[in-house]
């Protein structure tokens, strides 16, 4: 079952998104940074892999950024707070949009 969740980090005043399927891995994560709520990244580890196995990871790396590297049982430390799937999507969809207006 995919799961929707955000947490906030303090130390960098940074909202992270996650988008996580059954086994707790991270298959879409948004970071917004700062009181304007700047989107820093929107990545898709399902773009990502394709990235990597077409050769063009340090683009997509660069435009899009990166998902969680461990699945979420092994985080410590954070108060993830449940979302729905529309409220995900609103975030993404609006982030995706900024990034992707962006000139790379």
């Amino acid at each position: 079952m995919t799961t929707w969740m955000r947490c906030y980090w303090d130390e960098e005043d940074t909202w992270f998104y996650f988008e996580v399927d059954a086994e707790g891995w991270v298959t879409r994560q948004i970071e917004l940074e700062g009181p304007e709520l700047i989107p820093i990244a929107a990545a898709s580890l399902a773009e990502w892999q394709q990235a990597r196995d077409t050769g063009r990871l340090d683009e997509y790396d660069n435009r899009f950024g990166i998902t969680a590297e461990l699945p979420v049982p092994e985080w410590e430390g954070h108060d993830p707070e449940e979302l729905t799937s529309d409220q995900f999507e609103e975030v993404w969809d609006s982030a995706r949009r900024q990034i992707t207006a962006r000139p790379s």
